[in-house]
């Protein structure tokens, strides 16, 4: 690690002990685009909230890297885990092999933003000389530790390409994926995303708009110091109700909602439907340097097209007025 040889490595179990400026200050490297799922505020109000914690099988074990002044020089989000859900990284296939080979698949060591599968950092370093030599000594680091749990593995997942590369080189397996994301091609407003279309295209887009507001449906795009506990309420009900249907137990605690909105309610998009009135349909998106984030969706009417115009048309739609590069809906 050249002038930080006489680093040393701890984990610790809660982020509650970790400062959040020095946290942040790796996560989030000032001039590179910002990623709002690895900051200190995300990660932690997973935790307080009862959402990621060893109750619901997601142990903290967070490395951090720290120099001879004992100062953050690099971390880890890492967890260690009894089971795979929340990854949406399907290995039960692997856990089922092992299991019935008389081996133990679980606990495993997951390094990963619980409940999030949105690719960003997990090598957290600032943007200095030692950078790549600093995520070196992480990767090792969280090696030997999977060693000392003795754990079956050591999981690293949805990592940029540089380190995922970074990780390869240590000897980790490698996979890859795909997902389909939105790019802004330097669009100043919707209608110039829709000249780029076909007219058969562009014709479908905006009936399915005019459909999705029908029947006095209003939507409405709310950040910032707009965001009420209201709209929190609201929005829970919805996820609960979605979560109810695809996975029968909803990962997210209320208590969740209510941290975000305290530390990144200027990260925070909720996109939200209202009919007579009434909040009946949301879309949860985070907001980062370059690209928004879409979430979770949730409805406790259905109209026609209204998932496609809160998830995807205004996400679009939001973005352009951001000059952000993308959507990933999520």
């Amino acid at each position: 690690m050249g002038d930080s040889e006489a680093a040393i490595i701890r984990v610790v179990d809660s982020l509650a002990s970790v400062d959040s400026e020095s946290w942040d200050a790796c996560a989030n490297p000032l001039g590179e685009p910002a990623n709002p799922f690895v900051s200190h505020g995300f990660l932690s109000a997973l935790e307080e909230s009862g959402s990621a914690t060893r109750h619901t099988g997601w142990l903290a074990q967070h490395i951090l890297l720290e120099d001879e002044a004992g100062k953050l020089a690099g971390c880890m989000p890492m967890y260690l885990k009894n089971h795979s859900r929340g990854e949406y990284v399907f290995d039960h296939g692997w856990a089922n092999a092992l299991e019935n080979a008389g081996g133990n698949y679980y606990p495993k060591l997951q390094c990963s933003v619980p409940f999030t599968p949105a690719t960003g950092p997990r090598l957290l370093v600032p943007n200095t000389p030692i950078r790549e030599a600093v995520e070196d000594t992480l990767l090792e680091g969280a090696i030997e530790i999977a060693r000392r749990h003795g754990v079956s593995s050591l999981h690293i997942t949805f990592l940029p390409e540089r380190q995922w590369k970074r990780a390869g080189a240590h000897g980790l397996l490698q996979r890859t994926d795909q997902q389909f994301h939105w790019h802004n091609r330097g669009y100043r407003t919707f209608d110039d995303f829709l000249a780029d279309l076909s007219s058969r295209k562009r014709k479908m887009i905006r009936k399915e708009r005019e459909r999705a507001t029908e029947n006095g449906i209003t939507v409405e795009c709310v950040t910032g110091n707009d965001l009420t506990e209201d709209h929190w309420d609201a929005f829970f009900t919805f996820y609960m109700d979605t979560g109810a249907r695809k996975w029968g137990s909803p990962y997210l605690t209320r208590d969740f909602f209510s941290l975000i909105n305290e530390r990144m309610a200027d990260e925070t998009l909720l996109v939200m439907a209202r009919r007579d009135g009434k909040l009946i349909a949301g879309a949860l998106n985070f907001i980062g340097g370059d690209a928004l984030y879409g979430r979770n969706w949730g409805a406790i009417e259905h109209h026609p097209f209204l998932h496609f115009e809160c998830c995807y048309y205004q996400a679009i739609e939001f973005a352009i007025s951001r000059g952000l590069e993308r959507v990933e809906a999520g």
